[in-house]
């Protein structure tokens, strides 16, 4: 989703990814309570935009960093030799390190895989 334009009560995005690719949407401030088990001596409301900042990166812009949370995107098979080993290692572990590949052809849709492009040539001269 990318932001077009910020109002005081309303963010104007459009979605990039997924079925709704191409749509423009309105996200509204929606209001928060605490919850009812919380013991606070006063009442109190707060109202916020439903959304998470979040930042994106390259492989190649990656490389060399830790990066606690990683989502990787693949929308097609990476195209160098070692951007798959980049991407993939760096998370701080695999429990942070996620992964959506385009499962478009009916190959793809029984069993999730990346292919791994490697030159031989780099490896035998």
């Amino acid at each position: 989703m990318v932001c077009k334009g910020f109002e005081r009560n309303v963010i104007h995005a459009e979605i990039t990814l997924g079925q709704h690719a191409g749509k423009q949407v309105l996200l509204n401030r929606i209001p928060l309570f605490p919850a009812e088990n919380d013991s606070y001596p006063f009442q109190f409301k707060r109202t916020q935009f439903p959304i998470r900042l979040c930042f994106a990166m390259t492989i190649n812009k990656a490389q060399g960093q830790t990066i606690p949370n990683v989502g990787v995107y693949l929308p097609q098979p990476v195209f160098s030799h070692g951007q798959l080993y980049v991407a993939l290692s760096r998370g701080i572990s695999m429990s942070t390190t996620k992964v959506l590949i385009n499962t478009e052809s009916k190959r793809q849709r029984k069993k999730n895989y990346a292919k791994n492009i490697v030159y031989k040539e780099v490896l035998t001269s």
